[in-house]
């Protein structure tokens, strides 16, 4: 959420970044709700000024014998505190208008991220591993199937469409790199691990910025909870309403969790195989810092990313997205997209974002820097690290043999039991 002082004191600015995010200008409809708001609020400052100092008079006229004085201030006290009473609950409404309008509005874009309508206006950063593809290569689904080892007919039948049932040694290879992210980040990267709740409810939901505006991507869980579409929902939100000791920050977390999502609007978009599921694994990586920190913390946070698919040996490219296809809350995100022979197309793998102070303000979390009163809004930053279907995918296409079998890449190597490759099972 962004801060309506420096929408007051830039609406220019707020125009100027929405429309390069490819929305409507919002800062007049926002500064009449808070214009609006501001002016009840003086309204009812001063009656309740006049209602204490009223208060006091009726004293002092009963003490000089005047009656007819204090009966008056009496009447005048009560229809001050009715009017008092009904002006707090209308501050309320005011402030419940003011917040919700807030709360669609997307975070400001950095000075630095490209300016454009879509993912075609993406610039790329850096590219690493030599993209390859043999005439014969197939795609993950193809390969799969012929494995014997993944099957969506029978998925389908548990659950409909866009969800994949996984047996065998590609099981094991999913758990196996699911495994190897997690060792990797916390061993090497330092990320705490947690093993976060996957219901949720409105209020975790809404300080990361899936709610009010995106419900229709979610799964709903009853009443009260919602299936999480990321980690980053749980990771992200273990500091709300907290004040942290600034020297402490930055607080790293990641999680493997299971990820749910409607994929609402994307009919007709990677219908075969697993590359859009309901259902799917990923690897989260969340840091909470000071906003001195966060800028490098996102270069930090995206080359350990990058570091998964480097000892994957698996070619990709580093993209910084432009306006107009950056998320919601993302004030600057780098999409790590992996090369994929069977489709011979490079596609995403990982989105690594900073947030500034948009999440921290809607969480109410906060930092307090030694020597200083004031608190200060912490800055959040979350990233793919990586996802880890896609990961398989891109394992299956990019070691996959003309024979059908598929070669364990060596960093999975221990956590396939020593297994070279992966065969089509025996009838």
């Amino acid at each position: 959420m962004l801060d309506i002082k420096w929408i007051r004191e830039n609406p220019q600015a707020l125009d100027e970044a929405l429309k390069k995010r490819g929305a409507d200008p919002e800062s007049a409809k926002l500064l009449a709700l808070d214009e609006a708001r501001r002016q009840h609020l003086t309204k009812l400052q001063e009656a309740q000024e006049r209602r204490n100092a009223a208060s006091k008079e009726i004293g002092k006229a009963m003490a000089s014998g005047d009656k007819e004085l204090a009966e008056k201030l009496k009447a005048e006290v009560s229809e001050l505190k009715s009017f008092v009473q009904d002006g707090e609950a209308e501050e309320r409404r005011h402030d419940a208008a003011l917040n919700d309008a807030l709360a669609r509005i997307p975070n400001v874009p950095l000075d630095d991220v490209p300016v454009g309508a879509d993912e075609n206006d993406n610039v790329e950063v850096r590219k690493h591993g030599e993209p390859k593809r043999a005439n014969w290569a197939r795609e993950h689904f193809e390969i799969g199937e012929a494995l014997g080892q993944m099957d969506f007919e029978r998925a389908a039948k548990l659950s409909g469409a866009r969800f994949t049932v996984l047996s065998g040694q590609l099981a094991r290879l999913e758990r196996a790199l699911g495994q190897f992210m997690l060792d990797l980040h916390t061993q090497e990267h330092g990320y705490t691990e947690v093993q976060p709740p996957l219901l949720v409810r409105d209020d975790a939901m809404f300080g990361t910025g899936q709610l009010p505006k995106f419900s229709d991507d979610l799964f709903r869980a009853g009443d009260d909870h919602w299936l999480i579409p990321t980690a980053e929902v749980s990771l992200t939100n273990l500091v709300r309403e907290e004040i942290l000791d600034g020297e402490k920050l930055p607080l790293r977390f990641t999680a493997l969790t299971p990820c749910f999502r409607s994929e609402a609007g994307s009919a007709g978009r990677d219908t075969r195989g697993m590359l859009r599921q309901h259902q799917f694994y990923k690897v989260e990586l969340v840091s909470i810092t000071d906003a001195e920190s966060a800028i490098d913390e996102h270069e930090r946070m995206t080359a350990c990313a990058e570091a998964v698919l480097k000892k994957l040996d698996l070619p990709f490219r580093t993209m910084v997205l432009c306006t107009g296809d950056m998320g919601f809350g993302a004030r600057k995100t780098y999409d790590l997209e992996v090369w994929l022979p069977g489709q011979n197309a490079y596609r995403e793998i990982s989105s690594c974002s900073v947030c500034g102070d948009f999440q921290g303000r809607r969480m109410n979390a906060r930092y307090r820097v030694a020597g200083e009163k004031q608190t200060r809004f912490v800055h959040t930053l979350n990233g793919s690290g990586t996802a880890v279907g896609r990961a398989l995918i891109a394992v299956l296409e990019n070691y996959q043999n003309e024979d059908g079998s598929v070669t364990i890449p060596s960093a999975l190597k221990p956590y396939m039991g020593g297994l070279e490759k992966i065969e089509a099972l025996e009838d």
